[in-house]
């Protein structure tokens, strides 16, 4: 029996792993929505089962866009210390542990799932000059992860790590603290689906925990543009509705054109057959006039008529979708041009200019998660044993604004004409600060080359080597 007085490591576990639990219902609604698999339209309820593949086919998935649209504007270069210069020890760990692209998983899961994550712990086989074990960061899912934020402080205070191995069956969970930690398993195996129930879990670890020198919580919360008080939400939850209204209205354009295309019948005059159903005793009447490419119909009734009825003009439907997928765009304040429309041969300033509110949104996202990579790397350096403090640091990130290469050169170089210096002018080109230093040394190194081959300068002219009309001077 797990110990459940409040604030000890057992009544964590259970805490947070039941809101862990109470989340996946709402993770997985989103992440249907940025797959593509959202709820389909209401049928009619006398529908045939058949026509669910026709409807499923109205779904067309633009939150996969709006997500898609910030993951690729946010890109971090890497880290460089207060005075801006590239900082080796930062450089190195990001580049073992693949940042430049395992950035991107935290990114896209905090747009799509509302939070992303990154742990922070010793690498298994690499180690620093002083014998420590290297750090290792791993990013994480917010199915598996989750952070209790200190109301007083809004510092992290605890976090869970909770996860299930396919080798062995059972749920694994971690407590961390900023000193220690605390392993659990599941006393019984199980599914996907871990227990939470008090009896459900075990302490597998020492009696003191597995004590840690970081200083600080391990497991690195990302969240995706934070309010006070409100809950985090994926980047295309002011949209749902519209997503859903979006695929009503294909699914009605769909119908519409495919009765368009096979136009409905009618007939009159006919005297139909009828029959009363053995099973239920109701009175059916048979359908003889079967629609088909190969079908002959014929009445023997005198005035019997054929007709078909008038096809349906899609011109409304299409410009109900095309102003609903504007709503989407405007309210996500994701750029129109990504969905072209009546935008031909736009100039770079119209680009510009719709890019504004994506912009300033993409920026806000960058602040947030700048502070997370900062304390990132401040794990790191404690995990190395190395007296660094990163939170004053400065994470170089690509300029989230769309600009060509003959745009960015011109601004590099009117900066460069009044007097910046090169390093800043490379980072303005969206340079990594391991290129910045390749770019200033190598510029410096050319420089002092070019001086090296440069005439000597001559001898200042005195008055023993001035001659007067080709004569030496008289003494």
């Amino acid at each position: 029996m797990l110990d459940e007085t409040p604030d000890s490591p057992d009544w964590w576990l259970l805490r947070l792993g039941r809101k862990l639990r109470a989340r996946q219902g709402q993770l997985d609604e989103w992440w249907r929505y940025y797959r593509g698999q959202p709820p389909l339209p209401e049928l009619p309820k006398n529908a045939e089962k058949a026509f669910v593949d026709f409807q499923r086919k109205s779904r067309t998935n633009f939150c996969q866009l709006i997500s898609n649209a910030s993951v690729h504007r946010l890109l971090a270069l890497g880290v460089t210390g207060p005075d801006g210069e590239p900082d080796d020890l930062a450089s190195r760990w990001w580049q073992q542990n693949r940042l430049d692209s395992r950035q991107k998983l935290v990114w896209r899961v905090a747009m799509t799932q509302s939070v992303g994550y990154m742990l922070v712990g010793p690498h298994p086989t690499r180690t620093e000059d002083n014998g420590r074990p290297s750090p290792l960061i791993t990013p994480e899912h917010p199915r598996e992860c989750i952070v209790w934020t200190d109301p007083e402080t809004g510092e992290p205070y605890v976090g869970l790590k909770a996860w299930y191995d396919e080798v062995d069956g059972y749920g694994y969970a971690v407590v961390f603290f900023d000193d220690v930690r605390f392993p659990y398993r599941t006393k019984e195996r199980c599914g996907r689906r871990l227990p939470w129930g008090p009896d459900s879990w075990e302490w597998i670890g020492g009696p003191d925990g597995e004590p840690h020198d970081l200083g600080m919580l391990p497991l690195v919360e990302f969240a995706r543009m934070p309010d006070l008080g409100e809950e985090l939400e994926p980047e295309f939850a002011g949209v749902l509705d519209i997503q859903d209204r979006v695929n009503m209205g294909i699914l009605n354009r769909m119908a519409a054109s495919r009765y368009s295309g096979f136009r409905q019948k009618w007939v009159k005059g006919h005297k139909f057959a009828k029959r009363t159903d053995p099973a239920t005793g109701l009175t059916v009447v048979e359908q003889p006039f079967v629609p088909g490419p190969n079908s002959l119909w014929a009445s023997e009734g005198e005035n019997a008529q054929f007709g078909q009825l008038d096809a349906t003009d899609l011109s409304g439907f299409l410009k109900e979708h095309e102003s609903d997928v504007r709503d989407m765009l405007i309210l996500s304040q994701t750029p129109a041009y990504y969905y072209a429309g009546q935008l031909v041969n736009i100039a770079a300033d119209t680009i510009g200019a719709l890019d504004i509110l994506h912009v300033a949104k993409c920026r806000e996202h960058i602040a947030a998660f700048g502070e997370g990579i900062e304390s990132v790397m401040s794990l790191c350096a404690a995990q190395a044993g190395v007296p660094e403090d990163y939170t004053e640091a400065e994470v170089r990130w690509a300029n989230p604004a769309h600009a060509s290469l003959a745009v960015k050169a011109d601004a590099a170089t009117k900066l460069k004409s009044i007097g910046y210096p090169l390093d800043v002018v490379a980072e303005e080109m969206g340079e990594t600060p391991a290129q910045v230093r390749r770019i200033t040394a190598g510029a410096a190194s050319q420089a002092l080359l070019a001086a090296s081959l440069l005439p000597a300068p001559t001898a200042a002219p005195t008055a023993g080597n001035l001659a007067d009309d080709g004569g030496a001077l008289d003494g």
